[in-house]
């Protein structure tokens, strides 16, 4: 029996609570939905669509009911550009009121502006703010300046718990030190590493530099709690506090087409009709079976 609070963000496991599987919840743990693939950077690494797409606020709504009435811990909202998304504040507000799901958001945070952290106060529990590298290597690969980034990350710790989230290649790699500090230096909770994947005629993060993350994650020693992406920890030991939950009842994404997938990664899905999010999950679950 698993318990979570997404206010403050405690789980609770309790091994010693034997629920028959037939009472599990039915939903993925954490669903990630792109609301649109619309973005204002155009970074090298991006492996989102290029394709213009935007999710409907009225069929968004009722997917999160439906999440929430199947067990669904939290959902977290990306894009594309998340703050682009023209009713971003009416989403978060309705799952705030109406669900119980915890609401995370992905975003490059230049467009937080103080009049749109105070519209989502109250209704985002954790920010996830994209920062690769530091100084004159973030602002090649984002096309930002850096001190406008350090502005709004001073602005977003002040209303919301916040992580940085870091692709990792060969240029970051050696600016993992620098990343690092600069989570703690402004108030970050998590430092996510996120080893670069294969995009659009890019080969992602070769096995050398991989090896380089994985070495300097075994000497690191910071304040910030490190996280790495699924599939990616080699030997790396890694918590597993929910080993009963693999694949589709851990995650699940839908894109900003409204297409279930396993991830953001994986090319084969499911498209959400009007049967909901289940029935597309038990379509994509069915693909695999034997």
């Amino acid at each position: 029996m698993h318990l979570f609070d997404r206010r403050t963000g405690l789980n609770v496991l309790l091994d010693d609570v034997d629920v028959p599987k037939a009472r599990w919840s039915r939903a993925p743990r954490q669903v990630s939905i792109a609301l649109t693939n619309a973005c204002d950077l155009a970074c090298p690494f991006c492996y989102a669509p290029k394709s213009a797409a935007m999710l409907d606020t009225d069929r968004l709504c009722a997917w999160l009911d439906e999440l929430d009435a199947e067990g669904c811990l939290g959902v977290g909202f990306g894009g594309g550009e998340p703050t682009l998304y023209r009713r971003l504040t009416q989403v978060c507000r309705h799952a705030a009121d109406r669900t119980r799901l915890a609401v995370t958001m992905t975003t490059h945070a230049h467009r937080f502006t103080l009049e749109l952290i105070d519209a989502l106060a109250g209704t985002v529990n954790f920010i996830r703010v994209s920062v690769d590298g530091v100084g004159a290597t973030y602002e090649s690969l984002r096309g930002r300046p850096f001190a406008d980034l350090i502005q709004h990350l001073t602005w977003i710790a002040q209303a919301f718990p916040f992580g940085i989230n870091c692709v990792v290649n060969a240029r970051t790699v050696p600016e993992l030190d620098a990343v690092a500090d600069l989570a703690a230096s402004t108030g970050a909770t998590e430092l996510l590493l996120l080893p670069e994947q294969p995009a659009h005629g890019r080969p992602g993060a070769s096995p050398d530099t991989v090896a380089a993350l994985h070495r300097w994650i075994t000497t690191y020693r910071g304040p910030v709690t490190l996280t790495l992406a699924e599939g990616d920890s080699g030997s790396l030991p890694t918590a597993q506090p929910l080993p009963g939950e693999t694949g589709l009842r851990t995650y699940a994404h839908i894109d900003a087409t409204g297409t279930l997938r396993r991830t953001s990664y994986h090319s084969a899905g499911e498209p959400v009709d009007d049967r909901g999010i289940l029935a597309a999950l038990n379509r994509l679950q069915q693909k695999d079976a034997p």
